[in-house]
């Protein structure tokens, strides 16, 4: 099993500079990863010669950059808003085939208080099958995910719900997105993320490993200390035969150190599944 790590414990060091993309993936084996994920926040710049050296000193380390993450807000209340976000994730598509990351995650877009539910649901859709045009033509594979709330949004994530990630990912289901399966934001929101992995199962391509201190309330803890069933979907994975990258999302605020237990952790949680 492939074991890959998106720092959230380290956000606050790559956006004041104390760390950076490079020594992000240069110390990844060290943590006992097999790969980096990235925040698409911390590219220091989108200039070609920038992005190429990048690509470079990637390429230089071998730890592969397995999925970037990044924020499109296809819910917006704003028409001209909804377009710009499109044109703002296309840049980030085109991005990711430049430095060779196979993976992009997308979302639905922010619970703005104006957006209506319909209206939210046919945006979203709208905007991610437009988006998977455009990944398709790049060789980027797009994962929707049943997210929460990023700290570079004002509002949780428009398909937080469930039963909203269901439909929306219901209405792209005939193209080329597949998911990213968060354990925890399901658990947080106080629904069995074992269920709805069942339900979503067939469009699973990588898992998010997150970890909750206590059912239904958002509150990320170092994985395998807290109560979401990862040991039951992880066991629920093997009995189907899925063997793919397990993405790490480790918030626990434990640093370096947090991040080299969390792999040991959702190792060991994998074997005993």
């Amino acid at each position: 099993m492939n074991v890959s790590c998106l720092p959230v414990s380290l956000f606050g060091k790559l956006d004041s500079g104390e760390m950076d993309l490079v020594e992000w993936a240069q110390v990844g084996p060290d943590l006992g990863l097999d790969g980096v994920d990235i925040s698409m926040l911390f590219l220091k710049s989108h200039a070609a010669s920038y992005i190429k050296k990048l690509r470079t000193a990637w390429e230089r380390i071998g730890t592969p950059v397995v999925m970037a993450t990044t924020y499109p807000d296809f819910t917006h209340p704003d028409k001209l808003q909804r377009e710009r976000e499109l044109l703002y994730f296309q840049r980030d598509m085109a991005l990711c085939s430049q430095l060779n990351i196979p993976y992009l995650r997308v979302l639905a877009g922010q619970a703005h208080p104006e957006t209506e539910l319909r209206d939210g649901v046919r945006w979203a859709i709208d905007g991610i099958r437009r988006s998977a045009d455009t990944a398709d033509h790049l060789g980027i594979q797009l994962l929707y995910e049943d997210h929460s709330k990023p700290g570079a949004w004002e509002y949780v994530d428009f398909s937080y719900p469930p039963d909203i990630f269901l439909e929306i990912l219901n209405g792209v289901w005939d193209t080329s997105v597949r998911v990213n399966f968060d354990t925890g934001n399901i658990d947080a929101y106080g629904r069995d993320s074992l269920e709805i992995l069942k339900q979503v199962f067939p469009k699973v391509e990588t898992i998010h490993v997150t970890d909750m201190a206590e059912h239904g309330r958002f509150s990320p803890v170092l994985i395998g200390t807290g109560v979401t069933p990862n040991l039951a979907c992880f066991r629920y994975l093997k009995e189907q035969g899925w063997d793919k990258w397990l993405c790490i999302e480790e918030a626990s605020g434990g640093g370096l150190d947090g991040i080299r237990q969390a792999v040991k952790n959702t190792r060991a949680l994998w074997k005993k599944a």
